[in-house]
């Protein structure tokens, strides 16, 4: 069942949006080499808490850090680690805040010193298909033009759109319905109505769009070991448009 939010309700989590926003503003500013994703999930723990916040997903299913971080090949929910980042790489950082019971979830993918170009372009890429995903994002549309939109784009720019992590709807829990592909066809699924929120988060890699998983259960690889980037707001739906409850202000 989708639980349409009220105004009260997108207002708030907008504000724990706007929390999370900041923070990936404070780990761009520390991304680089030397520095360890667990020092990053350490100083995300305490910029929360400083802040009246929690990460949510903190002991979500077990897991036990405050943010994901996937480095390279790893698709999703890499555990942060005491090994050090390297010029070259590039690093997901995704998390969830909860503010007052309200929830905001966003990952941003990072460079971590001078990359490839091809990494560059892999994340301009995967950035710009969110926006074009987003852009679909108003009442009356359909999921489908959503995925349509970040897949057409993708595929044409030579990436691929993985299949098997999706988009999800956020409340008062990290993962309500609807489930929101980043692949499919126009006019298809569910129609959007105002009060939905949900994440739109396209993960693109380099090569083929299959993943493998990590025997700890959690972390997600490319089958062929090449990078794979993401980007991920939570957006309501409002007559107006859509609105970006995670968006970062510069």
């Amino acid at each position: 069942m989708i639980i349409l939010k009220s105004k009260r309700e997108i207002e708030l989590m907008h504000r724990a949006g706007q929390l999370l926003a900041n923070c990936h503003k404070e780990i761009k500013k520390r991304i680089k080499p030397g520095v360890t994703t667990l020092e990053i999930d350490s100083f995300v723990d305490s910029y929360l808490k400083d802040h009246g916040a929690t990460p949510e997903q903190k002991g979500y299913k077990g897991y036990e850090f405050a943010t994901c971080a996937s480095i390279n090949d790893e698709i999703c929910h890499g555990f942060p680690r005491s090994s050090p980042l390297k010029n070259g790489d590039i690093v997901t950082i995704d998390m969830v805040v909860n503010l007052n019971g309200a929830l905001a979830d966003s990952a941003w993918s990072y460079a971590v010193g001078e990359v490839s170009d091809e990494a560059e372009r892999l994340l301009e890429i995967t950035e710009e298909s969110l926006k074009r995903g987003i852009e679909k994002a108003h009442v009356g549309n359909r999921l489908g033009d959503i995925g349509h939109a970040i897949q057409e784009f993708v595929e044409g720019e030579g990436f691929s759109v993985v299949r098997e992590f999706t988009g999800h709807g956020i409340g008062k829990t990290i993962h309500e319905a609807p489930t929101v592909l980043h692949y499919g066809q126009p006019n298809k699924g569910l129609r959007l109505k105002e009060g939905m929120v949900f994440t739109i988060e396209p993960m693109v890699n380099i090569g083929a769009w299959g993943s493998k998983m990590d025997e700890n259960g959690w972390t997600a690889r490319t089958i062929d070991g090449k990078l794979s980037a993401q980007y991920e707001h939570t957006i309501a739906i409002t007559k107006e448009g859509p609105m970006i409850l995670t968006k970062q202000y510069y």
